[in-house]
């Protein structure tokens, strides 16, 4: 045995399925190359070689004879090979990808010449890991019973919870009973500074509870006023994970680029942080909701309002409603003001996608961290001048905001292909007034290597806030786009309704599944407001790199 200090921490003849192999460990790498009696050798073979960052080992475990019940599996092959000593093998469980950003559990056993070595080999291993500060130590997980195919509960336990007991993890479960219980316990009851991060089990409507009371329950604590659309709300000190296990996981899809349990709950435990946007939606100084991927008026918000009548059909209500209102074909008059993102990196229209490591995440969120307090007050927001709002008005079939891609298995691209998720912006989508066909057209792109926004009818803008007043606001009409004292961008579209023709035709909001009664809002982007367990959607060379972790 050959120890290095400054390159190697230990460095072993090994065996595994009684083949040699050279081990090595070192802070960042354990790696296994076997030892092959032809001259002719071949380094860098994947069969030759395999290696795997200490950052995604699992865990590491002594094998004893007592811990196996199978006195005829492969540990009586390692007692019969090394009949004098039972503690002279050890198995480390690490991350191994596999297609589609799918991460799968694996294990490899050395078996050691002695026990002191296999000890020390443990015991070296245990101690990187215990050096890596990101891992969580002890979970709250709250799992929606009924959600999607009601499977929560059974995928936690058969497929989540033995990962993470092996990976050491304590866990505090909490069943939910009904709507929003996990939202209200996070406000009110959670003790917080006992937990290194919240899971959810469910799919985008469980997320949504969980931020919900988070970011609640953490502006309670510094004294923010969430209800006010101009206050800069505090980043929730915990950590987020996404079990997917409802009928849309569009959030975890994302974030990891799969959605998989498994994956997923290997995310939470080698311990990775991802950053994420949150946009807050007010009406007259009041929060309605906080939104972390889709705001849609018009087309999409009237597919989900027509949706939620015919929860009985399943998940087929959504492509009966929206064949059901593109053939309706309905459009909205209103106008939207808006505040262009400047300063930053990126555009809606460009190539660049949002990935692990994200330069543009990077670099928007230092702009917009050090523009912080800029927006802290009223006065402060105006003071970015009247010359910087812009507006549209007129008749649109959709109004969308996408805080993320908004990609899914069935549109891979997404609502707004270019669009971060800790940018610090949204990509506000205009789809005006057009022909039946036209507006396939837009819907088709979706799902096309086509540029879904170059279209006459269609625009987008990259924005960190929004505000939309529908025409005929009666009870909204109070909602302005500047104070009383500043000439207004627009007033009401229709000023003499009772003798005009149109009826107070009117869409609604939807905001990441749920559907706002309010359709005059004001939005608001929180610049990295959370943080998830979760890294991004690794690039494809990077997948394939570390499929041969030789090669790194």
């Amino acid at each position: 045995m050959e120890k290095r200090p400054g390159r190697l921490l230990l460095l072993s003849d090994l065996s595994v399925r009684n083949t040699a192999y050279e081990v090595s460990l070192s802070r960042s790498l354990l790696t296994w190359k076997k030892r092959l009696p032809s001259p002719v050798y071949h380094p860098f073979k994947p069969s030759m070689c395999r290696s795997v960052t200490v950052s995604e080992i699992i865990c590491v475990r002594e094998e004893e004879e007592e811990n196996s019940s199978r006195d005829e599996g492969s540990w009586r092959k390692i007692r019969e090979g090394h009949g004098r000593d039972c503690r002279q093998a050890f198995t480390v469980s690490y991350v191994e990808r596999g297609r589609n950003h799918r991460w799968r559990c694996a294990e490899v056993t050395f078996v050691c010449p002695d026990a002191v070595l296999c000890q020390r080999w443990v015991q070296c291993i245990r101690e990187q890991l215990a050096a890596l500060g990101c891992r969580p130590k002890h979970l709250l997980v709250y799992i929606n019973p009924v959600g999607g195919k009601k499977r929560g509960k059974r995928i936690y336990e058969q497929k989540v919870a033995p990962l993470f007991a092996r990976a050491g993890i304590t866990t505090h479960v909490i069943v939910t009973e009904y709507a929003n219980h996990a939202r209200d316990h996070l406000r009110t009851d959670a003790e917080l500074k006992q937990f290194d991060g919240v899971v959810c089990v469910g799919g985008d409507g469980m997320f949504s509870e969980i931020i919900h009371g988070l970011i609640w329950r953490t502006q309670m604590d510094s004294a923010v006023n969430p209800n006010s659309p101009e206050e800069a709300l505090q980043a929730c000190p915990l950590r987020i994970g996404i079990i997917p296990a409802g009928s849309t996981d569009c959030i975890c899809f994302a974030t990891v680029g799969a959605n998989d349990p498994v994956t997923s709950a290997l995310h939470i435990i080698v311990g990775d942080s991802q950053p994420m946007d949150v946009c807050s939606v007010h009406h007259n100084n009041t929060l309605l909701r906080y939104s972390v991927s889709l705001l849609g008026y018009g087309f999409f918000g009237d597919v989900l309002s027509d949706s939620e009548r015919k929860r009985w059909m399943g998940p087929a209500r959504y492509d009966f409603s929206g064949l059901k209102m593109f053939l309706t074909h309905h459009y909205y008059e209103g106008a939207v003001a808006y505040l262009p993102a400047k300063g930053i990196m990126g555009t809606p229209r460009d190539k660049t996608r949002c990935r692990t490591g994200c330069v543009v995440c990077e670099h928007n969120g230092k702009v917009f961290t050090e523009k912080g307090e800029k927006y802290k007050s009223a006065e402060s927001f105006d003071a970015e001048g009247e010359e910087e709002w812009q507006s549209v008005r007129g008749k649109f079939l959709a109004i969308n905001a996408a805080s993320m891609s908004c990609a899914c298995p069935r549109t891979p691209k997404g609502l707004s292909p270019a669009a971060h998720l800790a940018d610090g912006t949204t990509d506000l989508i205009v789809v005006r007034k057009c022909s039946r066909f036209n507006f396939l057209r837009h819907l088709i792109r979706h799902t096309s290597k086509d540029d879904q926004f170059d279209l006459g009818f269609v625009e987008v803008h990259r924005v960190n806030r929004f505000r939309f007043l529908p025409r005929q606001c009666q009870s909204d009409s109070d909602l302005n786009l500047r104070d009383a004292h500043k000439r207004q961008i627009f007033g009401p579209l229709c000023r003499d309704h009772p003798a005009c023709s149109c009826g107070p035709h009117y869409s609604s909001w939807n905001c990441d599944g749920e559907v706002l009664k309010h359709a005059a809002i004001d939005v608001r982007v929180h610049c990295q407001l959370i943080k998830l367990f979760a890294r991004g959607i690794e690039e494809t060379t990077v997948f394939e790199e570390v499929t041969n972790p030789c090669a790194i």
